[in-house]
């Protein structure tokens, strides 16, 4: 009998590039087949046992933490501004009480740290509607303000219609002196269980990253083909915006937005971390 295929989630943003790219380009070896997709859906599968292994969002592990094992000293978050979740806005974020908020469909963690922020930040009570952001700021009647995430914030960060722009890892870090962390690599526990993993898997995934970002000459290169950003915006995004370990302050901070989500009825209940 054929063992099984093991399906492995890659978030189709470019901030996981340095994660997956020697996993796809034949670097390190491996027996997954890669599935790529926004953050929403790969949620979903791993929350259908589609996949057995993925990077979501942290909003997922906190709404079905039961089925899931955490990766160790893995994530996708931020020390500072990440460029690439953003609300983009006519007005600026104090007067957008009473307004409709744009959000897109892709993002679940984004959009609870955005109420978090409106609503006890910047005491905003704000209305919410989902749909696809780029065609909306094409049509008869813009939206006032839109979230907008990945690859996608990075085209936008500048459109002149917009010219209030909050990042939301900033906006955390100024709230609360903490990283923000808006994605993690979770393992299926039913395929834990099964014993489908012969070997860690959170291990291939560390390496990917650690040559990832030892050969950042490599990811820029290709990176920059068709990117919005300049080489030099690059290496700040990758530098400085992002970072992918999950140590002691990272998960300082994945616990307060956890905290402030239950206390917000958003969750319900603070999860347990728990790794394999």
């Amino acid at each position: 009998m054929n063992p099984p295929v093991l399906r492995m989630g890659r978030i189709g943003y470019l901030n996981v590039l340095p994660v997956y790219y020697p996993l796809e380009a034949g670097i390190l070896s491996h027996n997954f087949e890669i599935v790529s997709g926004p953050p929403a859906l790969l949620n979903n599968m791993m929350a259908g046992g589609e996949l057995h292994i993925s990077s979501t969002s942290c909003f997922e592990y906190a709404s079905r933490p039961e089925r899931y094992y955490l990766v160790k000293d893995l994530s996708i978050g931020s020390r500072g501004p990440v460029m690439s979740v953003l609300l983009l806005s006519m007005r600026p974020v104090e007067s957008l009480n009473g307004q409709e908020i744009l959000i897109s469909g892709e993002t679940h963690t984004s959009v609870a740290l955005l109420r978090l922020l409106l609503r006890n930040r910047y005491a905003v009570e704000a209305g919410f509607c989902t749909g696809q952001v780029t065609p909306a700021l094409y049509a008869a009647v813009p939206p006032v303000a839109f979230l907008a995430i990945g690859d996608e914030a990075l085209r936008l960060r500048n459109h002149p219609d917009y010219p209030y722009r909050l990042d939301l890892a900033e906006a955390w870090r100024e709230w609360t002196g903490l990283p923000f962390i808006f994605g993690l690599w979770v393992m299926s526990r039913e395929a834990v269980e099964n014993g489908l993993f012969a070997d860690d898997p959170g291990e291939l995934l560390r390496r990917g990253r650690d040559w990832g970002l030892a050969h950042m000459d490599v990811i820029l290169n290709l990176t920059s083909y068709g990117c919005p950003l300049t080489r030099e915006e690059l290496v700040v995004y990758y530098r400085d915006g992002l970072v992918y370990s999950l140590s002691e302050k990272e998960v300082r901070g994945l616990c307060l937005f956890y905290e402030k989500l239950a206390e917000a009825a958003m969750i319900p209940a603070v999860p347990e971390l728990r790794f394999f």
